[in-house]
């Protein structure tokens, strides 16, 4: 598949993630797997729209293009407005504030080899701003940060769903299920925060039982972790969330589905997480028990979210919508 067009999708929103919008370009023009094209959609922004059209606009049009979100403000449009305006038969997403590693295109491209195979992601590191980890952050609650979580096997392995800030789908996959849904992805720091991927990927393999999505743990993105990220209190504020969105994806799709790969998680890799901190604590490892009580507050605060969001979404009180994407629409382009 070393002809394989992909393009790739960059959606942004705010001028003080500058450099690293432009670090995520730079590291998308350096693939060894050429993309076929950036695409760079602005989330509601004026100032941003038109900074980033003056610094690209001496570049190839076919290299990078700057787009402003032509639907609702928040990530899912921002996303539908790439697909939408995208000329590649694969389609990539890379966080805004992510840099990927020069192959990562190309075990994208492997993976789709087999005509089944509609999506495929990749890993994502965490670069945190203090240099480490915090010590009482468990690794397998990485989500949290956007990052792989320890519990996901290694390799190449078939998965539900793929993870946004690292994937890629078939153009034939949004043919067959629709764009990312909206009211349920990230809009800047409102809540809820996650799982328009999840829901997504189901929706995708009700539409193509016979479709294949895969993560190849060699297609490797490494993701900035702010400060403000590596304190309890957005640990927590985020559990809540993913709670709150695992609801309503649960109610689109049947918690059979919706929480197929979370009861696993919860039953098999959380207590093994907790069992380990525990260990270190008796060991005197430094974040043991930290860790461990992290484990737990995550689960509880997660399980409340959960539950706050089923009751919203049995009354009617939080909904989201997904839209067909037309092809090849070049609407609201700059650059």
């Amino acid at each position: 598949m070393s002809d394989l067009d992909i393009s790739v999708v960059i959606c942004v929103y705010t001028e003080d993630r500058w450099e690293d919008i432009l670090a995520a370009v730079s590291s998308v023009r350096a693939q060894s797997h050429p993309a076929l094209e950036t695409l760079l959609v602005v989330d509601h922004n004026p100032a941003l729209l038109d900074r980033l059209a003056k610094e690209y606009k001496e570049v190839d049009d076919a290299d990078v293009r700057v787009l402003a979100n032509a639907g609702p403000r928040g990530l899912s449009a921002g996303r539908n407005t790439g697909i939408a305006a995208a000329r590649g038969e694969v389609i990539a997403f890379l966080d805004d504030d992510a840099v990927a590693e020069r192959e990562w295109l190309r075990r994208f491209a492997e993976g789709y080899a087999d005509p089944r195979v509609m999506a495929v992601g990749g890993r994502t590191m965490p670069i945190w701003a203090s240099g480490r980890r915090p010590a009482w952050f468990p690794e397998e609650f990485d989500w949290v940060v956007g990052c792989t979580y320890k519990g996901l096997p290694p390799g190449l392995v078939r998965v539900r769903n793929v993870l946004g800030g690292n994937a890629s789908f078939r153009r034939t996959a949004f043919d067959a299920a629709g764009g990312f849904a909206t009211g349920i992805g990230r809009d800047g720091d409102k809540r809820p925060l996650g799982c328009e991927e999840t829901e997504l990927c189901i929706r995708l393999t009700r539409a193509r039982p016979d479709a294949i999505l895969l993560i190849d743990d060699r297609a490797v993105i490494h993701h900035r972790v702010p400060e403000a990220r590596e304190h309890f209190g957005y640990f927590r504020t985020r559990a809540y969330a993913e709670g709150l969105s695992k609801a309503l994806v649960a109610r689109s799709v049947g918690a059979d589905k919706g929480l197929e790969s979370e009861r696993r998680y919860t039953t098999r890799v959380l207590p093994a997480g907790v069992a380990r901190g525990l260990r270190d604590a008796v060991l005197a490892r430094p974040g043991g028990a930290g860790r461990a009580g992290a484990i737990v507050a995550g689960v509880l605060t997660a399980a409340g979210g959960y539950v706050v969001g089923s009751v919203r979404a049995r009354k009617g009180g939080a909904t989201f919508s997904v839209v067909e994407i037309s092809a090849g629409d070049q609407g609201g382009s700059h650059g």
